[in-house]
Formats: C-alpha cells, structure tokens, sequence
C-alpha cells in the first residue's frame, strides 16, 4: 500500500466529491447498499447523530452495538431500531472501561464509528488518569478503543473507522508540549478544538499504521445539529446564538443530515480502500492553510492532515495507554 501524500502534495480541491450533499439524509446515502453479515460498533449512539447513525446501519442489515455511558438510555433508543442493535457500556473518559469492552468483543469487526464527544467543558477538568476531559473523551478513548480492537477489525478484511471530527478543530492543532493544559490557561473551546484536531489526526494515522490490513479511517465534520453536545454551553439557546451572529453562514441540519457523512464513509463502495481523509457535507473537504471566518469555517487546517503530525499522535497517545 502507498503512503498518504506529504502536506505539499495533500489536493487542496475535492478528490472525493459525491451525489450527495448538505441536505442528504443518513436513509438516502445508504439506500440500496445491503450490510447482511456485517457488525457495526457506533460510540455516544444513544441519541443525536450517533442514533441516526446506528439506525441507519442496522436498517441495511448491519449488526450494530450501540457502545454507550447511558446504557438504560441506549435500551431505549435501541428498542426503536428495526434491526439488530444492541447495547453495550462504554464510558470513553476511563480507559477501563475502554479495556474491558474491548475485552468483551468477540469475533471481527467490520465498521468503527466514533461518534460519542463532549464540547466545551467550562472548567478545567481531567479524568481519573489526569488528561483533560475533552483530550481524553475525544481522542484518547477512541484510539483506545480502535487499538484494542485491533484484531478485530484486521479480522474484517476491509473494516471501516470513522472519526466524527467537527469544524471545531479550526480553533486549535494539538499542542503537543501541553496537551492537558498544565502549563497554558484553559480554554474550553480551545481543548475541543485540539480533541477535535486529533480525531482527524488519528484517521490519517491509523491509515498510515494498518493500511495494508485492510483497515482504512476518515474523518468528517458532521454540520452544526443541536444536540445533547451543546449542553455545556447552554444547549438550544447557543445554537439560535451561533446562527443569528453568523449572518447566516451557519445552517443547521437535522440530526439525520448530520448523520449522513458518518453513514457515507462507513458504507460507500466509492470510498472503499480510500484513508486519512476530511469529509463535510458527504464529499472531501479542502485543505486550507488559513481559518478563513467569512468562509463559515471551512475546510479541513493543513495540520490536521499532516502525515508528520499524525504520527507524533499516535506515538504520544500509545504512550499515554502504558
């Protein structure tokens, strides 16, 4: 398998452009696409995009775990799939938890959907293992996650992983020297912005580390959706705030259009053996060098693709496990 392209040669246009779009609902871009057989684990699929995700993935056939804090609340969701959708507990921010679902899981693991995050926590928090809270929900879990079901998705011959990013990692590249903010005042749109820069950081390198197992990740921002997320920032009421100051640059989407580029990337037969890449609105996003606010924040920061950065993630993240 080639390597991912250097930053120079990264396209900065779409390479991946596809029929659908803004508007595309997560049932329209997996029409007619038939997941029989398959296994599904989707994070955070208790409510918002993450059940739309799951929904939508179980409707076509998929076996789906829906891997969740709330396991009452994800019985509850899962009850309303018509499919096979489970429940299993997974609490992101303690890597126990991490450890013993992975443990739990028998057999392959066909497609990976790290939906579950928290946004803008007001206070410096950390989790019992010290990392800030964001840092360690977003990212950390998740690479956990994907790490320890390593055999899993080898075992798939062809898996899938998702990372729902979000246009949030414009605020922020990881800053590696302080990552869990000991030395830099706190900012908590600042450590979701780095969490957010990690998630696409972690689909480039876990293309570049299992490529050649079949195993390809990508990233995406979903659109702004108002969801349990916002809840630390005063929920309905940010996200009318976020549309009225935007000028109308900012568009909501439903939750079902907020789930469809999670549904395109894990499913699309255009995007098989495809790797390390930042989709918006069901195509790939271009790369931008400059966040650009008259833009409505788009696009995917040079250092969130960059090969070099990716693997400094992943070499720094494997030794925050040990």
């Amino acid at each position: 398998m080639p390597p991912l392209p250097s930053l120079e040669e990264h396209p900065t246009h779409t390479t991946h452009p596809t029929e659908f779009g803004f508007e595309s609902t997560a049932a329209e871009v997996i029409d007619g696409i038939d997941l029989t057989g398959r296994r599904a684990i989707v994070t955070g699929a208790a409510s918002g995009i993450g059940d739309e995700t799951a929904r939508a993935l179980a409707g076509a056939g998929a076996q789906v775990t829906l891997a969740v804090r709330d396991t009452a609340a994800g019985e509850r969701t899962a009850a309303g799939i018509d499919g096979d959708a489970r429940v299993a507990r997974l609490d992101l921010a303690d890597l126990r938890s991490v450890r013993a679902f992975a443990r739990a899981w028998d057999g392959p693991l066909d497609l990976l959907v790290g939906n579950a995050g928290v946004m803008a926590v007001q206070e410096l928090t950390r989790n019992r293992d010290g990392h800030e809270l964001q840092f360690a929900t977003n990212h950390l879990g998740h690479f956990a996650l994907a790490l320890w079901l390593h055999d899993a998705l080898a075992a798939a011959e062809g898996a899938r992983i998702v990372a729902v990013s979000s246009s949030g990692h414009l605020r922020s590249p990881v800053v590696f020297d302080d990552i869990d903010y000991r030395f830099r005042e706190y900012d908590p749109f600042g450590a979701y912005g780095q969490s957010k820069t990690a998630n696409v950081l972690f689909a480039v390198g876990a293309t570049q580390q299992w490529a050649h197992e079949g195993i390809f990740a990508n990233a995406l921002n979903p659109g702004g959706i108002a969801t349990n997320l916002q809840r630390h920032v005063g929920g309905e009421h940010y996200i009318a705030r976020r549309v009225a100051q935007s000028g109308g640059l900012l568009r909501l989407k439903t939750p079902q259009q907020g789930a469809a580029t999670s549904v395109l990337l894990a499913t699309s037969p255009a995007l098989e053996g495809v790797g390390g890449r930042y989709f918006d609105d069901c195509s790939e996003a271009p790369v931008v060098h400059e966040r650009d606010a008259d833009a409505g924040a788009r696009g995917v920061a040079a250092y969130a693709v960059d090969p070099d950065n990716a693997q400094r993630l992943w070499e720094v993240s494997t030794r925050l496990l040990s």
